[in-house]
């Protein structure tokens, strides 16, 4: 560490070390927003006598940690190379090598309704969102508008002294009204200082519309704009800004770039690539799940579940389907790997401004597993590969994507790293948990309440478990011991070890399609704790078994908001929400202006280099 760096983190631990306690300046953090405290003075009659020492700023409780949250957009849990896939994930490996590994990780098997359970801590339709936005109804949990009794984390954290960034995709909702207005119910009211990135799911990445707060930046065609890289350029000139302005300030970083899904790697990346898929998927989940037993990232009796209906052995395709197929998986594997460089970068910018040792850190691998919309035989715009690809990117469980029953769907390999508050280096854990479990680690790392009041609005508890039990302690018992799963009526349980689940729709089939009723479905059921990747249905064995578990799930779905095996398209949609809609939080008026930026050029700066280049 220079001198200079030294210096700058001594006065910055001096800075924090100063920082008023949580009842010395604030009182209560259960009611926001706090009021701070004001000098105590008289008003002298000769002005030079004035106290001029100004009001004390609200910060957290001494010590909290800077939180960053990176997630990228559908990455299977045997993608990555740190839990045993085939795809090179230095920055993943090196925050599981400093950090820990949570092996049985969960988010709800789709992107928004991830992104909202992540933000709030509360499971997917008790915050609005129970599908995608583009599918948003009336019935109260899938309206794509997140009520205002369910605040954000960075709500929170802005309300309690940190600074605020999002970096990344936000999907609005389409049905919320005319001109921004869904945009600010989205993002504008989220709590926020700073918004970069780009709206409306994957659309429009070539090139995108990005926007600066809520002004729309017209990116330039010549050269192409690299989202992930432009995403990682403003992101890291806002820590930078933000560490040498306000250094006694910490902060809370949502980087989601969108990457791998719809996008594509430069050459050199995909050079890296180039023959590695030649043997199939059948060839690539057995390898995989040969690495994950060794890595103890699955348990070594795991077996590798069935290849779903319709998905072909990879030795029948004819030549010309094969060389469709690893292209495309080339492709697919390349930009997870340049999207990963980029996180690595902005990791080496906190390791520079000596921030490092107090950032909590939090890398999931998909808001949806492995995207199975390329269909059977591929697509060449948006999705990454045909089935058989996807599905091997979720070794060894079935399904992937939208499936929300099976673990194929729902499970992500997910690394933490916070140096000053985790002991354990490269150590695994295995306990059961969901993204809405970050949330609640958040506001325990910085020893913050969850508020029962924030704007005037009381608001719901937060639903998720906190993993902070289990950073020091490998054999902690699980907390989050049940919870339920629900996408397009797919959906199921987990309860102690056990798993109730039921497959409604396949995703990529589209169209008019015979779907069975709710009552009409059929179940499956697996004991977690001998069967991992959910092999042996366990349904007609034990019948008792299984009707306990379905009963659990319509208990949790009632409390939950859920409809299940909604199936109707246009006739669910909801026409635009009236003005007079008050259940929402009020909506700041937006000013929009163009404004035409053209990206930094990528040619020889190291957003678009380090190909190969290991940390």
């Amino acid at each position: 560490m220079t001198r200079n760096r030294r210096t700058r983190k001594k006065n910055f631990q001096g800075l924090r070390a100063a920082t008023p306690s949580e009842d010395e300046a604030t009182g209560p953090r259960s009611v926001l927003p706090l009021s701070g405290r004001s000098p105590k003075r008289v008003t002298p009659v000769d002005v030079p006598q004035e106290d001029l020492t100004p009001a004390e700023e609200i910060r957290p409780p001494i010590g909290a940690p800077n939180v960053v949250i990176v997630l990228v957009d559908d990455v299977g849990f045997g993608a990555t190379s740190a839990f045993g896939g085939p795809c090179e994930t230095p920055a993943l490996d090196r925050v599981g090598r400093s950090g820990l590994e949570y092996t049985r990780f969960h988010t709800t098997g789709l992107r928004a309704p991830t992104r909202q359970a992540l933000l709030t801590g509360r499971n997917h339709h008790s915050a609005g969102m129970g599908c995608t936005t583009e599918v948003a109804a009336f019935a109260p949990g899938y309206r794509g508008l997140r009520p205002n009794t369910t605040a954000t984390v960075a709500q929170i954290l802005r309300m309690n002294g940190y600074s605020t960034s999002f970096f990344a995709k936000c999907e609005v909702p389409e049905c919320g009204g005319k001109g921004a207005r869904g945009f600010e119910r989205g993002l504008s009211s989220a709590g926020f200082d700073k918004f970069y990135g780009f709206v409306a799911a994957e659309r429009h990445r070539r090139p995108p519309t990005l926007f600066d707060g809520v002004t729309p930046i017209e990116a330039a065609t010549h050269p192409p704009c690299d989202v992930t890289r432009e995403l990682t350029r403003e992101a890291i000139h806002w820590v930078k800004a933000q560490q040498t302005l306000t250094p006694d300030k910490p902060f809370f970083m949502y980087f989601a770039p969108g990457a791998p899904l719809g996008c594509i790697a430069p050459e050199h990346w995909l050079k890296r690539y180039r023959g590695r898929f030649d043997r199939g998927w059948d060839d690539t989940r057995e390898e995989t799940l040969t690495r994950q037993r060794e890595l103890g990232v699955v348990p070594s009796s795991t077996l590798l579940s069935p290849r779903p209906e319709g998905v072909r052995r990879w030795e029948t395709l004819s030549a010309e389907e094969k060389a469709a197929a690893v292209r495309l998986v080339e492709s697919y594997a390349a930009y997870v790997s340049y999207a990963d460089h980029h996180v690595g970068l902005l990791l080496d910018v906190l390791d520079e401004l000596g921030a490092a040792e107090n950032t909590l850190v939090f890398y999931v691998t998909g808001d949806g597993d492995a995207s199975a919309e390329g269909a059977l035989g591929g697509m060449l715009c948006d999705d990454p590969s045909r089935v058989g690809w996807a599905h091997a990117m979720c070794t060894p469980y079935q399904w992937t994507r939208q499936v929300a029953s099976h673990w194929g769907g729902t499970r992500r390999a997910m690394a933490v790293r916070w140096p000053s508050g985790i002991t354990a280096n490269g150590e695994l854990r295995h306990q059961f948990h969901h993204v809405v479990d970050l949330v609640p680690t958040i506001l325990d790392a910085a020893r913050l309440p969850c508020p029962v009041l924030v704007n005037g609005v009381a608001q719901k508890p937060i639903e998720g478990i906190g993993l902070t039990y289990s950073f020091d302690d490998a054999g902690a018992a699980e907390r989050h011991t049940s919870h339920y799963f629900e996408m397009m009526g797919n959906g199921g349980i987990y309860h102690q070890g056990w798993a109730a689940l039921t497959k409604h729709r396949t995703p990529w089939i589209t169209g008019v399609t015979a779907l069975p009723r709710f009552t009409e479905e059929r179940w499956e059921l697996y004991d977690s704790k001998s069967d991992e990747s959910q092999c042996e249905d366990l349904a007609r064995r034990m019948p008792g078994k299984l009707d306990e578990l379905k009963q659990l799930w319509l208990i949790e779905a009632a409390k939950y908001r859920v409809v299940a095996s909604d199936d109707r398209d246009t006739e669910r949609r909801g026409p635009e929400s009236p003005d007079s809609d008050t259940s929402f939080e009020d909506r700041p008026t937006p000013v929009i202006s163009p404004l035409v930026r053209v990206p930094e050029n990528a040619s020889g700066d190291a957003l678009s280099e380090g190909a190969g280049q290991g940390r």
